[in-house]
Parts: C-alpha cells; structure tokens; sequence
C-alpha cells in the first residue's frame, strides 16, 4: 500500500462516523442537500418530475431502501442525481467526442441537445482560468467551459424548452454548480516547463500512488470512497451527516448568482489556499501531511465552499426553473 492510500484508509477509519467532504460523489451530494433544505415546495415538486425523465431514473429507484418516506425518497433521488454528470464517465454507452477527452473539439462541444446527446463532455467541468507565478505568457480560457454551460443551462431552465431538455440541463446543473466551487476546477497554473497549465493541479504530484495529484487530494479528501459510491445510499447518509454540520453562508454570499463570481471566488482560493507551501512552482511530489496547516485550512475551505454550492444552487433553482 503507497504512503498516500495507507493515509486515506486510516483517515477514513478515525473519521468516518464525524463529517466527510469532497467534490466526488459525497461532496456533490452534499451540495445536493443543502441545496434541498433550501428549495420551496413548489420547486422540489418541479425537479421531482424533471428527474424522472432522466434516463438512469429507475435504477436510482432501486437503491431507495425499501419503506422510506416521500419526502426522503425524494430528497436522496435528488443527491443520487447530482452524480450523475460523473457517473457517465465510466458507462459505456458515452463516449468522448475527440482525440483528448478533456478538451472540446468541433460542433459537438457545445451542442445541448437533451439525453440523446451520448458524448460525456468532461470539458464541461471546469473552466481553466490561467495564472502564472513565473510570468509566462497565459494561454487563452478554452471554450466550452464549466461557464459558458451553465449559463446555457440556466437559461433553459428559465424558457419554455421541453421538460425532456430541461431534465437533461437541470441533473449537470446540479452537478457543475459544485464543480465550479471546488477551487482546482476554475484554475490552470502556467510556468515556464509547463506553458498549457497544469491542468487545474492534475499534474502536480503528491506522494503516492501514480494518481495522487493536487487535483485529487482537492476533489477526494475527506470524502474518499474507495468504491466509488457504488452504495449510493451509503454516500448518501454520508453526505447528510455532513451537510448537518455545515454552517449556513451569510445572505449577502448566496444572494449572488453571478456564475463569473463564484469562478473569481474559486479562482482566488486557488492562487491563495491552494498553491501555497507544502506545494511549491514545480510538478512535485510534495507531501501534504495530516493535520498540517495545509490540511486544516483545505477542509475549512471545502466546508465553506460546499455549504456556498448549495444554497446557491437552490438560490437558482427557486428563482429561475420554471
């Protein structure tokens, strides 16, 4: 077992009855809940229905245990839906639409054509705003991004497009709105031997196993599943013990729908909190150690951004899905 997974397991089993967080599938989740705390009846009735014309619909089904209430089986459809932009990556039935997966290539890329659109779109899921510590000259932001869609989506949700589409825009608004607080998926770092960015600290590497990356570590702890939340019901206790804990953002914060603020507000977290010592300008590895000053300021940091998703997202939702 690497250094890094045996600290994930052994994190895992001190905390695992206490709070756990992450941008993967129980980080989004949480998103999710807080979000649904904060939708009026009327909108939960609206993405109740939505979410049934969602393709996977009936295998979320399955997973509610039997004998749950309405109101509960309709809140953990919902946290089960905000995975589902994710979940495609690995089901067959997508596919990638060019040469590298990450990057937009043609008239497919910003196409939003509703469930028959079988491209995964994982260039969707971030906006690489550049910045360089050694002044290198900054590439220009690709298009699509995390930005441009969501504001498409937004849009669609707020006209009178069919529920058919309107359920395809709303299940990766319930997911990109996460994305894009998590702060390594509003940023590429560029230096000198690496003039394209780093891919949002995808190629910045931790101790570990060959995967352990900044990204990663950002995306990944404290909610690290080793299976991927397969038990989605599992996950999603998870994430409601979280997001109980979570402490409300001030009104000011979630009254501001700007998707280009909450780009600038991840943009700066990264630039500040996350590029900073143990991580230095180079590609690494570098070792970020438990409890460290690093550690306790990632997990305050993603507390606060994920309770932001959140409300945010049900700011949205109550006040533009029609």
């Amino acid at each position: 077992m690497t250094p890094l997974r045996a600290y994930l397991c052994s994190f895992l089993l001190t905390f695992l009855s206490g709070p756990l967080l992450a941008w993967g599938p129980i980080g989004h989740m949480t998103v999710d809940y807080v979000a649904y705390q904060r939708l009026t009846p009327a909108t939960k009735a609206r993405v109740r229905d939505l979410l049934k014309l969602n393709p996977d619909f009936a295998n979320w089904e399955k997973q509610i245990p039997a004998g749950t209430s309405a109101a509960d089986h309709d809140q953990m459809i919902f946290m089960i839906a905000a995975t589902w932009a994710d979940d495609i990556k690995g089901d067959s039935k997508y596919s990638d639409d060019g040469p590298d997966p990450n990057t937009a290539d043609g008239a497919t890329s910003s196409q939003n054509t509703g469930y028959t659109d079988l491209f995964r779109h994982r260039y969707w899921h971030f906006i690489d705003t550049p910045f360089s510590p050694d002044h290198t000259a900054l590439p220009p932001i690709p298009t699509p991004n995390a930005e441009t869609e969501i504001a498409a989506f937004r849009a669609v949700l707020a006209s009178t497009q069919p529920d058919e589409l309107k359920s395809y825009d709303l299940v990766w608004l319930l997911h990109l709105i996460g994305d894009i607080h998590q702060p390594l998926h509003a940023t590429t770092r560029v230096t000198s031997s690496d003039l394209k960015g780093d891919a949002g600290g995808n190629s910045v590497k931790l101790v570990g196993d060959a995967s352990s990356n900044l990204h990663s570590y950002w995306d990944d702890l404290p909610g690290f599943d080793s299976s991927f939340c397969s038990n989605k019901i599992g996950c999603v206790t998870r994430a409601v013990a979280l997001g109980k804990t979570l402490k409300a953002p001030g009104a000011k914060s979630i009254h501001n729908t700007k998707t280009a603020t909450w780009i600038q507000e991840s943009f700066r977290a990264a630039r500040i909190d996350v590029y900073r010592a143990p991580i230095g300008t180079a590609d690494g590895p570098y070792t970020i150690a438990p409890s460290s000053l690093y550690a306790t300021a990632a997990f305050r940091i993603a507390k606060i951004r994920v309770a932001l998703a959140g409300a945010r997202l049900a700011e949205v939702l109550n006040h533009e899905l029609k």
